[in-house]
This record gives structure tokens, sequence and C-alpha cells, in this order.
């Protein structure tokens, strides 16, 4: 078997919309084509010992151990594959239960889908099933823990925090979209200028004063002191000199801890002697230059969480500990404590494994302990000093019994210290009592307090500590979104983006939009290049400017990774027709419908699809639409756009040489055809599509007909405004246009107009793209040898897997099969063949060069109208 390639799915894609995160894994299993598991020996009884788990996949059989039944009466390699990868990832502690195995089309070949938790885990999880597979089939020994272990590794090496993980749950809960910024843990809720970013518990909230403050714990005690809040009585040194007096100051017993420390790094505590204490402030200077030593005070430990000046949950803290039974070792304990199924790796459950190290060991010698030791019969031994949760402490919900004096001084604390999410530390006998009534006294105050303890306490009540969070970055009534027009379709997309940027931009909106040639933001190109897939609309969506998004939506993003965006205002599909064909496993229309389609499902519910009456593919994605429905037509007595409208539906339909917006039975004349430049008079009916298509989604939207009409006049079509859609250029003697129709349907557009171009000789500059149908290179062969006098071949890009030889006699063989006595050449270098076409021309000629690099061709064209008017 052989992996061909595996993409990953982000967003809603091709396979499914609810589920944005699968991966796509297209394998050849050769000859095991013809050999399904039950043609295998033994197949069936390897897989059953070896992943015994498959038993609870039901598959098509909707029963326990329906998989296998499947295996024993005979599937496909690939479907198999596609459970052991689910399986796999479900071992490793990530459910996720969605799979199909669908065949490309090819012998052998398959793409085979399933869901996925992390990225890196999904992408392992494909190579290591195709591993298994190989492997029973051989009936060869494997290894299933070590890609287990593997796997959980990789998990906790790029999954989110618990705190981080919350927070974005709660968000997904409330229909919050997100974007993780970096690999780390920072975070963009919302789009563009409703964005919000937050990385673990740190808001764009979050005073940096206020971290800085609590990063410094003495100033932190000394503001807390002068608040009179109770604190522990210490001093701050930086020499091992000062150690002495500070001991004697403060008295034994003590806590020694870095000046700038967090989560309880380079902390002593209970230090008695002065031995300790040597011991203790060379620790805690690995950490800090500046060492706070203070009273130890008695008592439990306990984390107060405040957010947006709010009390929100409290809960106590036990160090890592053991009890004894009088039999087993401290190592055995710990090894026993660690089966406990509610401790993980890292933060994969409620609790960490307990891991021996030197704190472990420094604290066992203050008992003159070690691992070896039996402790007696319930005796507790604490295995850290500190009690966090990451080194295998436990916490237990105390919420309710916090008593309202101390959420009074609780609250008060997170207000001077001014942090939004303020984690406090005490230390008191209980915290049913006012602190001043039991001696307990404030430790710390802590920016970025970790989550963990709240949502899943060893005991007690979880507490949904995010939502808070949420409530406070997204109070009631903002906005998290900002409008998203996309548009998809076969032709026409970015001169209909830029339009309908063009009405935004005019209604008074930063418009961010993408397009073929690049990524703008108001009047300005931020990136040049083929922008139309998922990462150039992630850009856009972060840009914290832009109020307002179009989104050119082409097929290969769909395919690549699915959807850069979660939902849309308005979809726009502006044609399907024959183009991309055989690509990623598309071979017919209606699997490009599919595609296409992808970006309707995105629709809000209450937004609409824009959809083209004259075209049977997109009538049907109406159909199967669960939003509302808006259809254009260049033609108001289309069936469709007479049911749609009779239904009170909203249509666009270009009728006695106008654009018009009929709703219902009433229709509201836009503007006149003749009158919009983008047209040319009214005489290239593909642009009154895209300006109806354009037209159709800003009134469905919300934009006024007189707004609308107003842009429309002002769109001037240019190598500036619409670089590569129908730019002319005027010289002397000829002109020339530039246009980047590369398939049948653009070529036929191009047709169209110039039947009404009088010219005594028309010129056209063609060429082919290697990874066409061989028929769709003849095709636009066959077009042209309909619409020139004179054609010059050029083929040097694009080849993608072809000679341009056999590309340029594809064109041939389309060309002669019209008129075997048409008249072309071929000249390989698009800029040779341009200034060649400039050669030949006589007056009048009318030179047409479809492009499939638009900036080259546009610059040559300048340069020769700089020579004309003498300017170079």
């Amino acid at each position: 078997m052989q992996i061909i390639e595996i993409r990953v799915m982000r967003g809603p894609n091709y396979w499914s919309i609810r589920r944005k995160k699968l991966i796509v894994m297209k394998l050849d299993i050769a000859e095991l084509e013809e050999k399904p598991t039950n043609k295998i020996e033994g197949f069936s009884g390897r897989i059953e010992k070896l992943l015994p788990g498959l038993f609870k996949h039901r598959c098509s059989e909707g029963v326990d151990g329906g998989f296998f039944s499947r295996i024993k009466e005979g599937t496909w390699m690939g479907h198999v594959i596609e459970h052991i990868a689910l399986e796999l990832q479900s071992l490793a502690g990530m459910e996720c239960g969605f799979g199909r195995t669908r065949s490309t089309g090819s012998k052998g070949v398959y793409n085979v889908v399933f869901s996925y938790v992390e990225e890196a885990v999904g992408v392992y999880a494909a190579k290591a099933a195709v591993r298994v597979a190989d492997a029973l089939i051989r009936n060869e020994e494997y290894d299933v823990q070590n890609d287990i272990r593997t796997m959980r590794e990789l998990r906790e090496s790029v999954r989110f925090g618990p705190s981080t993980g919350s927070i974005i749950d709660e968000a997904i809960a409330r229909d919050i979209p997100f974007i993780r910024i970096n690999k780390d843990s920072l975070v963009q809720l919302g789009y563009g200028k409703n964005q919000v970013r937050f990385r673990a518990t740190m808001t764009d909230h979050t005073s940096s004063i206020a971290v800085d403050l609590a990063s410094n714990k003495d100033e932190t005690k000394r503001l807390l002191k002068e608040a009179a809040i109770p604190v522990a009585k210490g001093v701050c040194i930086s020499s091992i000199d000062d150690l002495e007096s500070a001991v004697r100051g403060v008295d034994f017993p003590l806590v020694f801890k870095p000046l700038d420390g967090n989560h309880g790094k380079g902390a002593t505590i209970n230090v008695k002697t002065m031995e300790e204490a040597v011991a203790a402030f060379e620790h805690a200077k690995k950490y800090s230059r500046k060492i706070i030593v203070e009273k130890f005070i008695t008592g439990y430990d306990y984390r107060v969480l405040v957010i947006n000046n709010r009390f929100i949950a409290a809960a106590l803290r036990e160090p890592a500990h053991v009890t004894g039974d009088g039999k087993k070792t401290i190592k055995e304990l710990i090894d026993e404590e660690n089966k406990d199924p509610r401790r993980g790796y890292g933060h994969e459950n409620v609790l960490t494994e307990i891991s021996i190290d030197r704190e472990t060991n420094e604290q066992l010698a203050k008992l003159n302990y070690t691992l070896e030791t039996i402790l007696k019969k319930d005796e507790v031994c604490y295995l850290k000093g500190t009690a966090n949760l990451s080194t295998g402490g436990t916490s237990t919900d105390v919420t309710d019994v916090v008593h309202p004096h101390n959420i009074l001084i609780c609250e008060r604390i997170a207000r001077i210290i001014g942090l939004d999410i303020c984690g406090i530390d005490i230390m008191a006998s209980n915290l049913h009592e006012p602190l001043e009534a039991t001696g307990g006294v404030i430790l710390e105050v802590n920016a970025a307090p970790g989550f963990r303890m709240h949502l899943a306490p060893a005991k007690g009540l979880p507490r949904n500590v995010a939502a808070p969070v949420i409530d406070m970055l997204y109070p009631e009534g903002k906005s998290c979104r900002i409008p998203i027009i996309a548009i998809t379709g076969t032709n026409g997309k970015t001169t209909t983006t830029r339009l309908i940027s063009h009405i935004v931009k005019n209604n008074g909106f930063k418009v961010g939009f993408t397009t073929s040639d690049g990524i703008y933001v108001g009047n300005s190109m931020l990136t040049k290049g083929d922008t139309t897939g998922p990462v150039s609309a992630e850009f856009i969506l972060k840009d914290p400017t832009v109020e307002f998004a179009v989104l050119e939506t082409a097929r290969g993003g769909i395919l690549r990774s699915g959807l850069g965006f979660s939902k849309c205002d308005v979809a726009v599909v502006t044609n399907i027709q024959e183009d991309h064909m055989g690509l990623s496993d598309i071979h017919t229309l209606e699997d490009m419908s599919r595609v296409k389609g992808v970006v309707v499902d995105s629709v809000k519910s209450d937004g609409y699809a824009v959809l083209n009456a004259d075209n049977k593919h997109c009538v049907n994605l109406g159909r199967e639409a669960d939003c509302r429905v808006a259809y254009f037509s260049m033609d108001e007595n289309n069936p469709v756009i007479v049911e749609h409208c009779k239904n009170g539906g909203v249509a666009a339909i270009y009728e006695n040489g106008f654009i018009t917006v009929k709703k219902g039975e009433w229709k509201f004349r836009v503007h006149k055809v003749s009158g919009i430049p983008l047209t040319f008079g009214g005489r290239v009916s593909f642009m009154i599509q895209n300006v109806l298509a354009a037209t159709l989604a800003a009134y469905t939207y919300g934009f006024k007909t007189e707004d609308i009409a107003m842009s429309l006049q002002t769109f001037i079509p240019s190598a500036a405004q619409t670089p590569g859609r129908m730019n002319i250029f005027e010289f002397k003697d000829y002109r020339v246009m530039i246009d980047f129709a590369h398939n049948a349907d653009g070529f036929r557009g191009i047709s169209e107009f110039l039947s009404s171009i009088e010219s005594p000789m028309k010129i056209g500059i063609i060429t082919g793209t290697g990874d066409r149908r061989d028929d769709d290179i003849r095709d636009l062969g066959r077009i042209s040898a309909q619409m020139f006098d004179h054609i010059i071949i050029r083929q040097d890009k694009f080849l993608r897997g072809r000679q341009a030889e056999d590309i340029v006699n594809l064109l041939v063989e389309g060309i002669v099969s019209v008129n075997p006595k048409q008249s072309y050449e071929y000249i390989p270098k698009e800029v040779e063949a341009l200034k060649h076409a400039f050669s030949i021309a006589k007056p009048g000629t009318f030179i047409t060069a479809l492009s499939d690099v638009i900036d080259n061709a546009i610059e040559v064209v300048n340069s020769y109208q700089d020579k004309e008017r003498g300017l170079s």
C-alpha cells in the first residue's frame, strides 16, 4: 500500500460542513483491491486480538461488533485503515468517531477520511494505521503501545492547556469563532475589528502594570499591607550575606521563594534550620536575583479566583502525597497512586501523574525518609513543597463555603493589583471564617492563574470558570463577528468580488477582500498572488482594522483544507462550468457542485445564498440550501425566477436594458446597463451577470438600491481596478485586450464580446494549462478558431506535468478541427508573442491576449504605450 497524499481539513469542507477537523488520506491499496479482508487468511482473528476495542465500532451494521462482522464478510483495506486510525486515537485518549472511505474513481485508490482532535496526531494516526494494517496482513508483530505513547506525547506538545482549552470550549458553545495565532496559547476570538485575544488566562484586557506588580511579590505584599489586607511577615534579599539577618528578623519556620517566580518554581517551605535556609536560598536563586524570605504560616493552601472583579471560585489545594498502609514502600505507593484512572500524562486527565524529582527527594529527606521507606498505616507523606496540580497535587472545591468578608477581601485585592483575571493564594485554617479571626494571610497574587483546579477538582463541584471570562470579553450586545460575503464559482469570481468590495467600501466600511491577484484592505494590496484559499481568508479575519470581509473562495482551497471561516452572511455562486475537471478526484459537474456547495452550506440560517438561475447546477444548490436563497438571471421569464418570485422570493434580473431587483412581484430598477462601465455599454453578457450577482449580494445583505447604483456607475474596468478582466488598451493603430479567460466558458464569453467589435483583423494569443483534460485543451483551440483571424500559441508556463509540445499539439488539434486553413503560429514566450502581435498588427487590428500571467502582459503593453506616447 502507498500513501499518495495526506490533506488536513481545518474548516467546513467537501466531506462535512459540521465536522471541520478531518484527515483526508489518499491511499493506493494496490493488489489488495483484489483481496478484501475475507480473502486474507487469519486477518479477522489477528485484528480482533491486536485491537479489541474495535468491537465497539458499529460501522454500517449499527450494533457493537458491526465492524468485525464487515471484516468477516469482506471489506476493503481502505475501510479497515479508517477504523484503525480512529481506534488508535481513541486509545491515546482522543475520541473522534467520524470516518468514511470513498473510491477516487481510480482502481485501488481511495480517500480515507476520519476526524481528529489534534492535527499532528491525526496525521500520525493515518500513517500508523497503514503500518498496522500492513503488519496484520503479513502476520507480523506490531507494537501498538509505542504508537499510543508517541501520539500522547504529540498531543501534549501541541494541545491547548486546560485553561486555554476551557475558554475556547466556552466560546465554541456560544458560537464565537476562534483562530490559533501561534503554536502556543495565543488565541484570537472573533473576527476583524470585533476580535479579542488571550493567552492562557491573560486577555487583551489584562493590564501590563498589574502583571508586573503581581510578578513582584515584594511590591504586591507592600500594596496589600498598606490596604489593611493580612499578609505574611517577610523581607526581600538578594545576597547570601543578608540571609542571617533576614532569618533573625522573621524567625523560623520560613518560606523561601523567588521574587518573580511562578507555579511554585524555586520555592521551599517549612525551613527550620540555618543549613536548610542556605540550601533554600541557593535553590530560589536559580529562578530570580531577589529572594523573598517570609514566615511559614501553618494551615491549608487555598486558591481564590476573581474574574472581572467578581469572586468566581475557591479551591483547597493539597500537594502530591501518598497514604501509608503499613506494607508498601513510598515508591510502591506512588506507583499505586499513579494507576488512578483520574491521573494522566500532562493535562490529559483531571489529575497529573506524580513524578519523582529533586523536590520529592528533598521533602523525604526532611523526614529522614527515602523512597524505600514503609509508611505506617494511614500516615500521610507529602511529596512536593507546593500544591500545584501540574506536579500531582489535588484540589477540593470550597466555593460555596467562603465567608462574605473573605470574598470582599479577594475582590479588593483584584482591584488593588488591577488584574482582570486574578488568582489569590491564601494560607488559613479555613475560609468559612474571616481571615482575621483565623490568622490567615495572603501569600501571593497571580496573573494568568490556572483554571484546572476549578474546572475538574478531585472533590467537590466543578465550576465553569471560563464562562465569566467570555462574559467579560463579549458582554451582552457586543458582536464577535464581522459581515462576510463569500464568492465562488467557475468564472467571474474575481470581478464579482471586486465589485462587491467597491459597493461595501462606498457604504462606509473598511473592507478586506481576497482575490486571485492579491489580498486587499481598503485600497491597499497587502499580499500579491492567488489568494483565494483559507489562509488568505484567515489573513483578512485576523486583521483588527477590517470591518467587512469579501472573500473570493476557489475550488482548490476548499479541497486542500476547507474554508477559512466558519460562517458567512452571503454566499455567491456565479456559475458552475467545466473547468479543473479530473483534478483532486473531481470528475463530474455534480462533484464540482458539491465543492462549490460547501460555501453555500456555510451561510447562516438567516443569510442568503445568491445563485445563478441560468445554471442548473446552481439551481440544484438552491433547492438543497438550509438558508434563504436569492437568484439572478439574464432572463426575467426564467421559470426558476418566475416561481421563486411568485413565492415572495428576491431576485436580480436583466430586463429592458436595466439591472433590476425583483422582490415578489415588485420591481426596483437599480440602473440602466448601458450606464454601468463594467458591462462595456451592455455588450458583455458575462459582465452583466457579474453585476447582477454583486447587486443581489449587496441588496440581500441590506444595502440600498440607490447606494448600489452609485457604486455600479463608479466601478471602472481597468488594469488597476480589474486587472486581467477585459483590460483594453488603446494604441494609435490598434487596440489590445488582456483577459484571464482560461477555460472554455471564459473563451466563449470573450468570443461573444469580440463579435461586437469591428476590426479588419482579430489576433488572439492563447495558451493551455497542463493539468486540464485533453479535450478541455482542444476546446480552447476550437473556440479560438471561431473568434480569431490569426492565432499565436504560446506555452511557457503552467505545464503541470506535461510537455509544452503536448499542450500545443492539443490546441492545434482543436483549431484545425474547426478550420483546417486557420492561420496560426507558435511563439513559446509570452512577452515575445505579444511583441510579435504588435509588429504584425495592421491599422484597426484588435489583439486579444488570453493570459495566465496578467502582470507580465500588462507590463509589456504599458511599456509599448509609454513608447508610443514618448514617455520612455
